[in-house]
């Protein structure tokens, strides 16, 4: 069976910077488990994997447009320390979770001063290649029941 839209995959995947320092990998864990087309993985790697079947194995570089997008410098902000609770250790490499008028967003805090502490909400890896090697574990159709709740039921997905 070929990936296409509203198939459950299970990939192994190693992803690499261009420097070729490991970033993530679902090496001697589980596979990732996802519903191809509904834009569980970033865009460029499941392009890369539409067609593809179970044993394929493929290098992809997925440039930023297609990654986790290009870095926004609007997105960086100085806050004032007071912003934060009184007594909470603030270090340059922490990530928060704050409200934001586009939902929910993660931060990272990348300069501490007494007064202030600047974050940044782009994505960690914003503005980078994504350079994945990926084995195709297996394909197979979605149960109605996965697709009504939007992810994979069983090995390498959810359980409830």
């Amino acid at each position: 069976m070929q990936i296409a839209d509203n198939t459950a995959v299970l990939i192994h995947y190693t992803l690499k910077s261009d420097t070729g320092e490991v970033l993530d990998s679902s090496e001697g864990d589980e596979p990732l488990a996802y519903i191809h087309g509904q834009g569980d993985i970033v865009e460029g790697l499941e392009k890369a994997l539409t067609g593809k079947v179970k044993g394929a194995k493929l290098s992809v570089k997925v440039a930023p447009a297609e990654g986790y997008g290009e870095r926004e410098d609007e997105r960086v902000q100085t806050v004032p320390r007071a912003a934060f609770e009184d007594g909470v250790t603030i270090e340059p490499g922490m990530r928060f979770q704050t409200s934001t008028p586009d939902g929910v967003a993660i931060v990272t805090v990348t300069h501490v001063t007494v007064a202030d502490v600047t974050i940044d909400a782009n994505h960690p890896l914003a503005g980078e290649n994504l350079n994945f090697e990926v084995e195709v574990v297996d394909v197979r159709p979605c149960t109605p029941d996965e697709l009504a709740h939007g992810h994979i039921h069983g090995e390498g997905g959810h359980h409830h």
